[in-house]
């Protein structure tokens, strides 16, 4: 017991550890720039500890049960050689993840209202969810067939720009974000075990160069799928014309209600459900073989549930409130370089407690053998979006198309992956999906569509989406750009044959 509780401390110390970048974003910004403190303070203080908690919990549960039982899927998969029902499970997880994917459903919510209803969030969350499963069967079969990652991304951008030159200027900053929000908190870590669980069954593939990037599949496919879904709603759907947004309103504080709190943890549980189903149903009647560890696993599972669920609550009672609140006021501030500045450090903070890339670095060190740090790894991650949504940021304030932005990255993103050694480069790429999840997406939709509506000449349908989409490239830049100096440290030292 005395060694359980050890662990835990030290799993919450870590999780304060990586919050506080976000309090101290939180309390400049509140102090120095709005210059007042939060009514609600006693509440905030109390959802970071919650969030704390939630974040110790949550990861001391992926590595208990997620990974493992997503690992043994994947070597079971690779034992039975049916490359048929490998693919059926991959895309029956991709899409089963991604439907009830909470990102997915606030911003298809908000796509139709700003659409006046031409976008329909059902159907737009229904074509995510088909073009993540098709990607997550594609990249399981890209590690079995053992093609380099890079020939099928770089060919994917090419295809993105292709259909943007036809896709109705409305839909382009929707779909490019829609590649940001489909990689839960739940998807990442597990389906990274399917990864490197088959590179690590099959013979002669490497699990740091086959075993990563199923989700940078998965983040790629949606945009693609969605300039499509859009070419299709605006060339047949009528003309109805966009609908002003109201101003984007500050959050309201939180208020203690059992009802809410109780739908809040059934809603987790079925976040969760459609994952454990896919999972138990190809285990026991496809593998025919039983779960293994299992009073292991599902101690895991009800550790993932608790701590997921404690996150958000501590998120709605902490971060939330007072994120948004910074974010509407700073919008309607005529000072565009504090708006950049903020973005800058609220996408850097923030990306530094989510949970999926928490998840990821943990596996790439591990995977690695420490030739990647852990700590190193989200420094660079953090970076980049902050970087990302400070640029997007400028470009809602200037009004500029957001394609010329992302294909300008595209090819540094190509250039990038010609130099950077080739351990990074699927790292790299799932990079890119990780950032926008369960912390960011909520702030960063906040900012993005409350800079549309209060600056004028903008569109919130067609400016206000788009700066998930920064937020998920300039990862990838950042990631290669540290695998590049890493390894020219590594040459300096060896000694030349």
């Amino acid at each position: 017991m005395r060694a359980l509780l050890h662990i835990f401390f030290s799993d919450l110390i870590n999780s304060l550890k990586d919050l506080l970048p976000i309090v101290i974003v939180v309390g400049l910004f509140q102090v120095f720039v709005i210059q007042s403190v939060p009514m609600n303070i006693t509440s905030i203080i109390l959802g970071f500890a919650i969030v704390a908690f939630g974040l110790a919990v949550f990861i001391r549960g992926l590595e208990v049960g997620i990974f493992p039982i997503g690992e043994n899927l994947a070597h079971d998969f690779a034992a039975k050689g049916s490359l048929v029902w490998l693919l059926l499970f991959a895309f029956m997880l991709g899409f089963s993840t991604t439907i009830a994917e909470p990102a997915l459903i606030a911003i298809a919510n908000k796509a139709s209202v700003i659409s006046s209803g031409q976008i329909d969030a059902f159907w737009l969350r229904v074509t995510v969810a088909l073009s993540v499963g098709c990607a997550i069967a594609l990249g399981a079969y890209r590690i079995v067939a053992g093609h380099p990652i890079h020939y099928y991304i770089i060919a994917g951008y090419i295809l993105v720009v292709i259909v943007t030159f036809f896709t109705p200027k409305e839909i382009i900053g929707l779909a490019y974000d829609s590649g940001g929000v489909t990689t839960s908190t739940v998807t990442v870590p597990l389906v990274a075990a399917l990864g490197i669980g088959l590179a690590s069954s099959i013979k002669g593939r490497n699990p740091m160069i086959d075993g990563f990037g199923l989700i940078a599949f998965a983040s790629l496919t949606p945009m693609i799928f969605v300039q499509v879904y859009g070419i299709v709603v605006y060339s047949f759907g009528g003309d109805a014309s966009l609908l002003p947004v109201a101003k984007v309103a500050a959050a309201e504080a939180f208020v203690f209600d059992p009802q809410k709190i109780i739908m809040e943890l059934v809603g987790v549980i079925q976040d969760i459900l459609p994952i454990l189903g896919v999972i138990a149903f190809f285990q026991l009647l496809i593998i025919k073989k039983p779960i293994p560890r299992l009073r292991q696993t599902i101690v895991g599972i009800v550790l993932v549930v608790i701590g997921l669920y404690s996150f958000i609550i501590g998120l709605e009672m902490g971060l939330f409130p007072i994120g948004e609140s910074l974010a509407l006021s700073l919008t309607q501030t005529n000072n565009h370089a504090l708006i950049y500045l903020f973005g800058f450090m609220i996408g850097f903070a923030t990306t530094m407690a989510e949970p999926a890339l928490i998840a990821i670095a943990m596996k790439a060190q591990e995977v690695s053998k420490t030739l990647i740090n852990e700590k190193i790894l989200r420094l660079s991650v953090a970076f980049g979006v902050g970087v990302g949504i400070a640029l997007g940021s400028y470009r809602i304030v200037q009004g500029d198309p957001i394609h010329y932005y992302i294909i300008v990255g595209y090819i540094f993103v190509i250039i990038f992956t010609y130099f950077a050694p080739r351990y990074i480069v699927p790292i790299a790429y799932d990079s890119g999906g990780v950032t926008t999840s369960t912390v960011t997406v909520p702030l960063v939709a906040a900012l993005g569509l409350g800079l549309a509506s209060n600056i004028d000449g903008r569109n919130p349908m067609i400016d206000g989406f788009g700066l998930i989409a920064f937020a998920s490239l300039f990862p990838m830049l950042t990631v290669m750009g540290y695998g590049i100096y890493a390894q020219k440290q590594v040459n300096k030292i060896t000694p030349k044959e």
